[in-house]
């Protein structure tokens, strides 16, 4: 059984969820998979919008229980909501443009090529930090919907009683209730990768548990795509001609956003040697106050994390704040030399809300050691000269999936450009996002069509182009 917890008490409250049997697990995806034709051919932008509307409609009772499961607060939870339904909508957007089908049709000889629903189920495992935006109602079952795939989502324990509200309120919204399925238990997800009919898996966690994904799906007859958002320390790079206001406080706001327990939280800071920035930096996070943590395995790890980091010296501790699962958040700092030296050890992601202050005092050293730095989701330059950035922006644009100026990685927009991804260990697939509308080629497949008669053509490479799709013509 899983049971939910307040992390404010650390206590269990509501019935527990019985983890999901072997049987129960294949009857789900068998259910989707059943469902998955007429899904393909249903009006699959309208009905977006429609679970768009039932989970705005239920935000009071979405967040209230989520509240209960993470104590991530009100404002937090509803703008998350709102964030999961604008995902939503942004699919349904996506489809009406027909962009995403990649329509090419060559004369010379007669190929037409376009991208099609993958042939089977989706597995989705649900991400701890983010229990709607990355989880049930998320991006990756946004996604893999709007591409036409039926989904089945292995439920985060941290929250499964906020996981089977917001299944059924998508369910509600859907013309067959199985197009979504819901599982339980460390067992039924790994049923779920082994199921002969999932096509490929998304995920959102841990770099040891994306690897024992990966090694599931290796075991398998057919391997599938895996698509995993992993582990990342987003190094922010502070260069001389850097202002100064509003510096310190950016950084103490982003480091402790929802307790540090974002994936784009800035664990890495190079700043000049600079004695003032220094302690400012350090006075603005002794100014912060940490929150409960989601879980206490997440709070066991992030106390692990900063353990490991004592060796270094501490710049600022915040207050723990009130709560059962509650930390403090910490900053530590080194010299570029000394941290160069610990490598790469020293820079692996303590995820919470802690970071490492790095102090250089020649920024032309900062790119060979940036250089051995692994991937990261986000990349970040704060400075006022382009050309003094330079060296430092063309190390780290291969380093990172989303670079950002003078700004902090903390949230990731829901947009047509957004990429949510990055090299290893950032993510499994860099050259796909989990975020903005590129997120659903993640569950789509190409096939070419040679010499085909218009009768058996899809509608979308037919000469009178029937849907008026965006089509590509000999180049």
């Amino acid at each position: 059984m899983i049971h939910a917890y307040d992390p404010r008490t650390g206590a269990p409250f509501g019935e527990a969820v019985p983890e999901n049997t072997n049987a129960e697990v294949d009857a789900a995806v068998e259910a989707a998979r059943a469902a998955g034709p007429a899904w393909r051919a249903a009006d699959r932008p309208q009905i977006l919008e429609a679970i768009a509307d039932a989970l705005e409609a239920h935000v009071d009772e979405l967040w209230a229980l989520a509240d209960r499961e993470t104590a991530l607060g009100e404002t937090r939870l509803r703008g998350e909501v709102g964030r999961a339904a604008g995902q939503f909508r942004l699919f349904a957007e996506v489809l009406r443009d027909g962009g995403h089908l990649e329509a090419v049709i060559s004369t010379q000889p007669d190929v037409r090529r376009m991208n099609h629903p993958l042939p089977g189920v989706v597995g989705v495992f649900a991400a701890s930090n983010f229990p709607f935006a990355f989880s049930v109602a998320g991006g990756d079952t946004a996604s893999a919907l709007a591409a036409g795939c039926p989904v089945v989502v292995k439920a985060h324990p941290g929250h499964p009683l906020t996981s089977e509200l917001s299944a059924r309120v998508i369910r509600a919204a859907l013309p067959d209730p199985a197009l979504l399925g819901l599982v339980h238990g460390l067992e039924a997800g790994g049923r779920l990768v082994r199921h002969p009919a999932v096509a490929a898996v998304g995920f959102t966690g841990s770099v040891p548990g994306g690897k024992a994904v990966q090694a599931l799906i290796d075991e398998r007859p057919d391997p599938i795509p895996f698509y995993g958002e992993l582990g990342s320390v987003n190094p922010v790079v502070v260069l001389p001609s850097a202002a100064r206001e509003g510096l310190a406080a950016g950084f103490a706001a982003s480091l402790t956003l929802g307790t540090g327990q974002f994936c784009t939280n800035p664990g890495l800071v190079f700043v000049p040697d600079d004695a003032d920035l220094v302690a400012s930096l350090g006075t603005a996070v002794a100014g912060t106050s940490g929150s409960p943590m989601l879980s206490e395995r997440i709070r066991r790890g992030y106390l692990d994390g900063v353990e490991r980091l004592d060796k270094l010296t501490l710049l600022a501790e915040g207050a723990q704040g009130e709560g059962a699962w509650a930390v403090a958040p910490k900053v530590f700092t080194i010299d570029l030399a000394a941290f160069a030296a610990r490598l790469p050890s020293v820079a692996e992601e303590c995820f919470g809300p802690s970071s490492i202050v790095v102090t250089y005092r020649d920024a032309a050293e900062l790119p060979a050691v940036l250089g051995r730095l692994e991937g990261s989701l986000t990349a970040t330059v704060h400075a006022s000269d382009p050309e003094e950035a330079r060296a430092v922006a063309e190390v780290l644009g291969g380093k990172a999936g989303r670079l950002v100026w003078n700004g902090w990685p903390t949230g990731v927009a829901v947009c047509w450009a957004m990429h949510h991804g990055g090299p290893w260990p950032a993510s499994s697939a860099p050259a796909h996002t989990s975020v903005g509308a590129m997120a659903l080629r993640r569950w789509l497949r190409p096939t070419a069509y040679q010499g085909w008669p218009q009768e058996l053509l899809p509608a979308e490479l037919r000469d009178d182009n029937p849907l008026g799709v965006p089509r590509r013509l000999d180049g």
